[in-house]
């Protein structure tokens, strides 16, 4: 059996979105592709009534000064608006939406980098900081300006909660791959929550120009098996 190779990270001359590794993302591409038909659908039609328009004189006296056009060219747009709304705000709300995580992480952004902390771990907290790698110090197959010193482990399968906020200016804690992207606002808290459902690295980047070297502070995400999950933890406690 041939295995499927899953794109989690940018590649050259994309224009579409990475594979996506959480049932939230799927929905939200799958809203995105819904909605990107009814608009490329309308934008055909609206061009082809101007094209019409402006090359049959004849034609344009029935798209002005209609009763019935007029009813026709306002219920249909609110008919379609409704019909993106009922989905949309259903999407909004289970992004919303957290039940009981397996685990919580707490990611402070900062001029330029990340932090994290596991603090509801048994017996200590985890913390560390997350820095771009440079270029130089690339090892074969990293991915440039995305690769960081400490990644995020996860275990595959699990609840993930992600507390999110700012230490200096705002930030935006986005990875694509997992249908993730909050602001880390000073002074506050914003939540967002996923569930990887195969293993892999899952790379994300701060999505709000935060200063001169808000390009360098990626995020990367490593979803492992859970008994590698329980290892890193392990691990992790015996430095600490």
């Amino acid at each position: 059996m041939i295995n499927k190779i899953y794109f989690d990270g940018p590649e050259f001359s994309q224009i579409s979105f990475p594979d996506v590794g959480s049932p939230l993302g799927e929905q939200l591409v799958k809203f995105h592709d819904n909605v990107m038909f009814v608009v490329v659908f309308i934008t055909i039609l609206v061009g082809w009534l101007m094209v019409s328009a402006f090359l049959n004189k004849s034609y344009y006296k029935y798209l002005t000064h209609g009763t019935l056009i007029e009813i026709i060219w306002t219920i249909i747009p609110a008919v379609i608006l409704v019909g993106i709304a009922f989905p949309s705000l259903q999407l909004l709300y289970c992004l919303d939406e957290v039940t009981d995580p397996f685990i919580t992480i707490k990611a402070v952004g900062h001029q330029w980098y990340w932090s994290y902390e596991y603090s509801d771990i048994e017996e200590g907290t985890i913390e560390f900081d997350s820095y771009m790698v440079n270029s130089g110090d690339l090892n074969m197959g990293d991915m440039r300006l995305l690769e960081v010193d400490n990644r995020v482990i996860l275990p595959v399968n699990s609840e993930v909660r992600v507390i999110i906020t700012g230490a200096d200016v705002i930030h935006s804690f986005a990875v694509p791959s997992l249908g993730v992207k909050a602001d880390a606002i000073p002074g506050r808290l914003n939540q967002v929550r996923f569930l990887a459902k195969r293993t892999g690295v899952y790379y994300g980047q701060c999505s709000e120009i935060c200063g001169s070297d808000h390009s360098f502070m990626p995020i990367v995400m490593e979803v492992v098996p859970m008994k590698d999950f329980i290892k890193w933890v392990i691990d992790q406690k015996e430095e600490l």
